[in-house]
Parts: structure tokens; C-alpha cells; sequence
């Protein structure tokens, strides 16, 4: 089937949007002259803008569930006017199917998931373990594949931002006014599903020292407003030792913090959204993993390396852990620091 108008409704948290881009890719590769728009919350929309997937963005703001019937309706009436031919809906939720079958888009496909089938043009049934690999990425190719819009897919691409250089260029303005013309470390030490994901502040801190020392840098510290606490302490730290450090926590929009992650020189994160767009910018970047899976989750590509304490628990998958954390606690500040100036070593001989 060939289709000139598609819909995207993308998904909700950062880092499956991330995981979703390799299917928005192969999406634009068996359509090339379609109009492809994303249908995307606030808080994610910023990820699209410089891809060449994306044609237009439509963004998403009425409330959840039940609530905001009115503006899920004035946004239906909208998208039923530009006569979309498909929707492809890589949210999982049952609003996203009722929204697009109030728009009256003809061609509607999703996992057959949160008893939306019957809403759905194309339920797909959701694989099942074992029938895909592990990496999360797949499971949005694997939808376009059972809708057969593509026939197969490559299971050794790295997921990559290609605004990558434009997003480096601008990012590096942004930095040059808080740094001037040092290198800059970024640091990301929240992550939002739950404690059992981050490693300590403070070891944050003691790595981004070592590595700022070395590498002649200066070190921000990115967040959620929620994470101000967090970032306080590794900023903190950072800045009684002497080198210069930066909390941007809560002050920055996803396209603003997408421009400053691109022009780090090392990135040093958990297991979390920024996590994914790091890796997915091709920056040198150092994740720590616990309570979660790097085979299901993990960023791609050789820019990234992946720091984990091998302990019969993990990975657990748990929000908080119930025991003593040592998945985390064991993990030190040095070995992560050497990993990532090993990293930025083998980066710059590969220039």
C-alpha cells in the first residue's frame, strides 16, 4: 500500500523515542515523498526537528485519560482536516487508537495492546519473548514489519540523530557563554523511573573531576526540575575542588539540552533519557547501569561503553532497590572516569 500523508503518534518518554527513531527511519526509506508528521508531546517533540523524517510536528497537549475531552476533540476535528491516509501509532495507550479513529484516519496501525484492537484498522499482534532481539529498537521495527510497510530490518544499526552537527554547532554557542572556550563534561545523574537507576551523586562528581582535570574542562551537570536537588550536589562538589561547573537543572527545553549534550566532549549519565540521546548524538559517552537491562536498553554504537557491577540481582528491573544497592555502590568513581578518558582516547586517535 502506498501511502502520501502519514500520522506518527510518537511515544511518551524520551528515551523510547530514542529507541523509536531506527522505525521512523525505515519509514522514510519506504516512503521517500511521503508527508510524514509526528504527533508528539511537549516534552519530546524537540527530538524531531532536525531529523529528515520528520516533515512536521504536531504537538500534543491535551490532558490524559478522560480528561480534556474538548481538546482531543478540537485536535481530531484538526487531523481529520488534513486527511491523513495512515496513522501509525508507536504509543501503546488506548487514547492514541480512539483519537485517530475519531479523526477518521482510514488506515490505523498499532499493537493490538490496552484493548484497542477493535479501534484499529491493523491490530498487530505484541512479539512475544524471543521472537525479536532484546534491544528495545526493535520492537518498533518489528510493527512496521508485521504491518509489512518494510520487509526486514538490520539488526547492527546504531540508533543516530542526524542533526547531530547542526544541534553540535549551536550547543556550542550556548556553552561558550557559561564556560567560554573550555571543553565542558556533561553530566546527567537522574533518571526518572525510580532510585534503583542511579548511581551516587557524589561518584558523579568524583568522575567528572577527574575527567574535567584531565581533559582541561569544565563540567555541566543537565536534569529534570525534579533533579535539582541532585544535580545541586554533583555541581557542589565540582566547585569546591576549583573547576568550573554549571547546574542547568529544570532550565532547559529537550531541543536546548539535544544542542549542549552534542557539543560535550564526554557525557556521563545513568541509565535515562539523556543517556539516549547522548549515545544517539555520537557523543563519547559513559553510562552506568544497575537495576536495568543494557541489552534492552542500552545506547548502540561505538561511542558509547557501558560500566556495570556484575551482582547475582541485577538486573532487577525494580524502582527502588530493597536491599543495599551495591549494584550501584560498588561501582567506583575511578573506573568510571577511566573508561570515559579511555573513550575520549580512542575517539580522538579515530579522527
Amino acid at each position: 500500500m502506498e501511502y502520501r500523508r502519514i500520522l506518527i503518534r510518537a511515544t511518551n518518554w524520551v528515551g523510547d523515542a530514542v529507541m523509536s527513531i531506527p522505525a521512523l527511519e525505515a519509514l522514510r526509506e519506504r516512503y521517500p515523498g511521503a508527508r510524514i508528521s509526528i504527533l508528539a508531546r511537549p516534552w519530546v517533540a524537540g527530538l524531531y526537528g532536525r531529523e529528515p523524517f520528520c516533515d512536521e510536528l504536531i504537538p500534543y497537549e491535551a490532558p490524559r485519560g478522560w480528561k480534556g475531552l474538548g481538546e482531543k476533540n478540537r485536535l481530531a476535528a484538526e487531523l481529520r482536516k488534513r486527511r491523513f491516509d495512515a496513522a501509525i501509532l508507536l504509543q501503546n495507550a488506548f487514547e492514541a487508537a480512539a483519537l485517530v479513529r475519531w479523526a477518521g484516519i482510514p488506515v490505523r496501525i498499532g499493537y493490538a495492546r490496552d484493548g484497542r484492537g477493535w479501534l484499529l484498522t491493523h491490530p498487530i499482534p505484541t512479539p512475544l519473548e524471543g521472537e525479536t532481539p532484546r534491544h528495545q529498537r526493535f520492537y518498533y521495527l518489528e510493527l512496521l514489519k508485521r504491518a509489512r510497510l518494510i520487509d526486514s530490518y538490520p539488526l547492527d544499526r546504531a540508533i543516530r540523530l542526524y542533526g547531530a552537527a547542526a544541534a553540535a554547532a549551536a550547543g556550542r554557542e550556548r556553552l561558550q557563554r557559561i564556560f567560554g572556550s573550555r571543553r565542558v563534561i556533561g553530566v546527567s545523574p537522574g533518571a526518572a523511573y525510580g532510585g534503583a537507576k542511579r548511581w551516587l551523586p557524589e561518584r558523579f562528581a568524583d568522575a567528572a573531576l577527574q575527567v574535567a582535570r584531565e581533559r582541561g574542562a569544565g563540567v555541566a551537570v543537565f536534569g529534570s526540575k525534579d533533579e535539582a536537588p541532585i544535580c545541586n550536589i554533583v555541581r557542589g562538589r565540582i566547585e569546591a575542588e576549583g573547576v568550573a561547573s554549571a547546574s542547568l537543572a529544570g532550565s532547559t527545553a529537550l531541543g536546548e539540552f539535544i544542542e549542549m549534550a552534542a557539543a560535550c566532549d564526554v557525557f556521563l549519565t545513568n541509565d535515562s533519557g539523556p543517556m539516549h540521546i547522548a549515545s544517539a548524538l555520537g557523543v563519547p559517552t559513559v553510562v552506568v547501569f544497575g537495576a536495568t537491562d543494557e541489552q534492552a536498553t542500552g545506547p548502540t554504537g561505538e561511542h558509547s561503553r557501558i560500566v556495570r557491577e556484575p551482582v547475582d540481582c541485577s538486573p532487577c528491573l525494580l524502582r527502588e532497590c530493597p536491599i543495599d544497592h551495591r549494584c550501584m555502590t560498588r561501582v567506583s568513581a575511578e573506573r568510571v572516569a577511566q573508561t570515559a578518558l579511555e573513550l575520549v582516547g580512542i575517539e580522538r586517535a579515530n579522527r
